[in-house]
């Protein structure tokens, strides 16, 4: 599901190595996605079929690394062993776009962004996507996008064509556009993302500290932003960072671990 869970955005990181645009999101038709339903009445399967669609769209109208780019190829060495993980069914690309940014699908699709391997080294970029993962496995991105498409793009139900859902109108994804770029996760089921990106880093034998150096980058970068700017309206939608990178800290600590050198 696209949650468009962005970590950070930092229109002050415009790295002269980052000579990209910005993140789309959907503003076209999703097209015919499930049986004809009404919102309320919205399955699981019919979520993750208009999922499906959204993040083909998101494919087609963001710049997706070929496979021969070296953030594609660094890509592919951090996940080969990711295919299938946890019972989820993944797959990974780079957009080259230059947010600092990463998110995942209900569907199992994980994006990252180049602004965010240009920031982050190898192993915090895994605890980002760790993190992510664990809002999918957790069904908290399912959740969120089933809530944005009843309380927007399928508000007023989905009538049938043919025995399935009519495509959804532009003024329809617009609505849900909007919704899926201002949807956030509670303190909760961000805590628990947390943990759940800290378990993930020690299964791939990575030290877990670098989920906490992750979020620490996070706050370094933020303390550029500017009034307005992509940084402070993202930071909103992930509260007490700074208690994050401490609770994770504290983590590795009692569990053993040394906090190692950043290299990069």
């Amino acid at each position: 599901m696209i949650t468009k869970h962005i970590l950070l955005s930092a229109s002050a990181l415009m790295l002269t190595s980052v000579a990209f645009g910005q993140i789309k999101i959907n503003t076209k038709s999703v097209g015919a996605a499930a049986k004809a339903v009404k919102a309320v009445t919205l399955s699981n399967d019919d979520v993750i079929a208009y999922t499906k669609e959204y993040i083909t769209w998101m494919d087609e109208n963001n710049p997706v690394a070929p496979d021969d780019d070296e953030l594609a190829i660094r890509l592919r060495k951090l996940t080969e062993n990711l295919g299938t993980y946890d019972g989820l069914d993944l797959n990974f690309k780079v957009y080259l776009v230059r947010d600092v940014n990463a998110f995942a699908c209900a569907d199992g699709s994980v994006r990252v962004c180049a602004g965010l391997l240009q920031t982050m080294n190898d192993n915090e970029v895994l605890g980002v996507i760790g993190h992510e993962i664990g809002h999918v496995k957790n069904t908290d991105s399912r959740d969120a996008f089933k809530s944005a498409l009843m309380t927007s793009a399928l508000k007023d139900g989905v009538t049938s064509q043919g025995g399935t859902a009519a495509a959804l109108s532009d003024s329809q994804l617009g609505d849900l556009g909007e919704q899926v770029a201002n949807m956030s996760f509670s303190r909760k089921q961000e805590s628990a993302a947390d943990d759940y990106g800290y378990q993930f880093l020690k299964a791939n034998d990575v030290n877990p500290w670098f989920m906490s150096m992750a979020f620490e980058r996070l706050v370094e970068l933020s303390g550029d932003s500017s009034d307005g700017g992509f940084t402070k309206k993202l930071f909103s939608s992930h509260p007490d960072t700074q208690k994050r990178v401490d609770e994770m800290a504290k983590k590795a600590e009692k569990d053993g671990f040394e906090k190692p050198v950043r290299t990069n």
